[in-house]
């Protein structure tokens, strides 16, 4: 699959990258690592790197505003860490010749002709650094230092278990190989602005935890607006609870109004969540998932849901503790 990839890049000299909206570590590394590999291995080909991004991952590389429309009926059209169709952060998405996807989230649906899909793998960034080792894509430091924080991004540092002893030799082949400063990535991938931290404290503060220990917390615009932030911010904090004991599964559930919706971000120690999470526009993976939902009253169906789930896992895992 690899070779077949590398030989369909090779092939074009107009290629597009793009990834899912709302746009995340993984995805921004392994798109722009894809994108700035390919274009130094083929210095003359056109290689963009689309979507609606965000300032905080601009230390990744920025993505490409000049893109020539014209060229899509010839181009290559690759997306990364995106499952299904309509999740993809693009236009004119059908106007290509040929399409890539390579993704690691289970499967949902066929969107592309050539689909490199392994949700063995943690992380879009590690199937990515996959290709390039297995095919004559080159690699730099700065390539290098992209995929390791894309890697360590979506694992949390290697603490969730979405990891195997693959994902434990990729990232130390990255610092080996290209002399990769952690403490330097560490700092950028976790650099927050004061005001981000204060939404986690408002956060913390007015967390609520159900019956059966799912936390979950509404942030509305007008929180937002108070803040000074946008609806992306609370959803990049979910991964800050997973080490309450009192939580199973822990939501957040932010206002959107640019786009009519409520965002929602789920994580989970235990339950499977993303069959849930597929019910309310949304999926993921079992224990990190999202939706989008029209309203907060849509919300509290979710959370009624994700409240039944986690009691059946507790009566489940106290008659496995009493047999």
């Amino acid at each position: 699959m690899y070779k077949k990839i590398y030989n369909k890049i090779k092939k074009y000299d107009n290629i597009v990258i793009a990834r899912h909206i709302s746009v995340d570590p993984d995805a921004m590394a392994s798109q722009i690592a894809l994108r700035d590999s390919i274009r130094l291995t083929f210095p003359n080909k056109k290689v963009y790197a689309i979507g609606n991004g965000t300032v905080r991952f601009n230390y990744m590389g920025k993505l490409d505003k000049d893109l020539d429309y014209s060229l899509l009926q010839d181009a290559l059209f690759i997306v990364v860490d995106t499952p299904d169709k309509r999740r993809v952060d693009s236009e004119g998405f059908n106007k290509y010749e040929y399409s890539i996807k390579i993704d690691h989230h289970p499967f949902l649906e066929k969107f592309c002709d050539l689909e490199l899909i392994d949700d063995k793998k943690s992380s879009a960034s590690e199937i990515v650094y996959k290709l390039i080792k297995n095919t004559k894509l080159k690699m730099d430091k700065k390539i290098a230092e992209t995929l390791y924080a894309g890697i360590v991004s979506d694992t949390n540092r290697f603490m969730f278990n979405n990891k195997d002893t693959e994902t434990f030799l990729s990232a130390y082949n990255l610092i080996t190989e290209y002399d990769i400063d952690i403490a330097k990535v560490y700092a950028a991938l976790y650099k927050r602005p004061l005001a981000e931290e204060r939404l986690r404290g408002y956060m913390s503060t007015n967390m609520k935890v159900t019956e059966n220990g799912v936390g979950y917390i509404k942030v509305t615009n007008e929180v937002l607006t108070k803040f000074g932030l946008d609806s992306a911010s609370s959803g990049n904090l979910i991964n800050e609870y997973n080490n309450i004991g009192e939580l199973l599964v822990w939501v957040s559930a932010t206002e959107d109004v640019k786009n009519s919706v409520i965002r929602v971000s789920i994580r989970s120690k235990g339950p499977i969540i993303n069959k849930i999470a597929e019910k309310y526009n949304g999926g993921g993976h079992a224990l990190a998932s999202g939706a989008k939902v029209p309203s907060f009253e849509e919300v509290d169906m979710l959370i009624k849901e994700l409240d039944s789930l986690c009691g059946k896992y507790i009566e489940s895992s106290d008659e496995d503790e009493n047999y």
